[in-house]
């Protein structure tokens, strides 16, 4: 999944701030204990996601899937007081181990189980920052979802954009394709103003204009 050199990711990590004892609880026993533990995000990107919130200074963040709640305690460390991040995911079979991961932090954020495709239309909140790292088919779709419910000058940040850089193959896959497709209609869209990082699995950093 990573697309830098495994030697270099290591150095970076070694000159990124580290993260927290509950943080390093979690990735253990995700990588222990859950299927397909890479989805998490770990150390490098998600102290990236912590800086981004930060330095955006969130009141309200939505994260589309949740997995075991890694990422979205990363974004909830930016938020002001009073701040509230709502996180979707649509596995229940995960909800008692993520609730316990948010336990000290339920007051910020916000967990619901279901369909984020069915759930995002009834959200009535204005977001500084969404966060989309679910079902990879669907990108395009949760874009069209939040880009109205995102305030001007606010941020979308996608994960895995770079599906570990099966996006240069040439005869792609249907995620790959639907990662493509996605990467392709941000670049085009007139509404926002981008930059892809190649960061970890590559995460796609998107700024609504003010049109």
């Amino acid at each position: 999944m990573d697309v830098i050199n495994e030697e270099l990711q290591k150095y970076a990590e070694l000159h990124t701030s580290d993260e927290s004892d509950l943080l390093k609880k979690i990735n253990r026993e995700t990588h222990a204990h859950v299927l397909m533990p890479r989805m998490l995000s770990g150390h490098l990107q998600g102290r990236v996601l912590a800086m981004i919130s930060y330095m955006i200074k969130a009141d309200r963040i939505l994260e589309i899937g949740t997995y075991t709640g890694y990422s979205a305690l990363c974004l909830a460390e930016g938020l002001n007081n009073g701040g509230k991040l709502i996180t979707i995911d649509i596995n229940e079979e995960l909800e008692q181990k993520v609730k316990g991961n948010f336990a000290h932090v339920k007051d910020k954020i916000e967990y619901r189980i279901g369909n984020a495709k069915q759930i995002i239309p009834t959200l009535n909140e204005t977001f500084d920052l969404v966060f989309i790292d679910a079902d990879k088919s669907s990108y395009s779709h949760y874009f069209d979802l939040v880009i109205d419910k995102v305030r001007p000058g606010g941020f979308i940040l996608a994960d895995n954009v770079l599906w570990s850089g099966k996006v240069l193959s040439k005869n792609p896959d249907a995620d790959t394709r639907a990662i493509i497709a996605f990467n392709e209609k941000v670049q085009r869209s007139s509404q926002v103003e981008n930059v892809l990082l190649p960061i970890r699995d590559g995460i796609m950093i998107i700024r609504k204009l003010s049109l």
